[in-house]
């Protein structure tokens, strides 16, 4: 079983753009595989959808990011956690690592 951070964000949004500088290197820092998914690309968007509507079935109170943290993300998943919106690097690591730290 393998640990993931999935980003659902928007090519057209300026937090998510901002995350971009150092989300992934924290989750890889935190060893979880890091998936990015724009809504925009369909491709990707339908292959993880089945676990964003999981968390948000009508995608109401949806963050801008959505960080959905989940074991498994390619097979039988489990929604582990989730972090919404910007946050600063450190806090963004703390709320990640709150998460993992629930599992264990």
């Amino acid at each position: 079983m393998s640990l993931a951070v999935i980003k659902f964000s928007s090519e057209d949004c300026g937090l998510c753009h901002k995350m971009s500088f150092y989300d992934q290197k924290v989750a890889t820092e935190l060893n979880l595989d890091f998936i990015d998914v724009k809504m925009q690309d369909t491709t990707t968007y339908r292959k993880y959808r089945n676990i964003l509507l999981a968390q948000y079935p009508k995608k109401e109170g949806m963050g801008w990011p959505t960080y959905i943290v989940c074991d498994s993300p390619e097979g039988d998943f489990k929604i582990l956690g989730e972090v919404k919106g910007g946050h600063p690097k450190g806090e963004f690591r703390t709320l990640l690592q709150a998460i993992i730290e629930q599992k264990n």
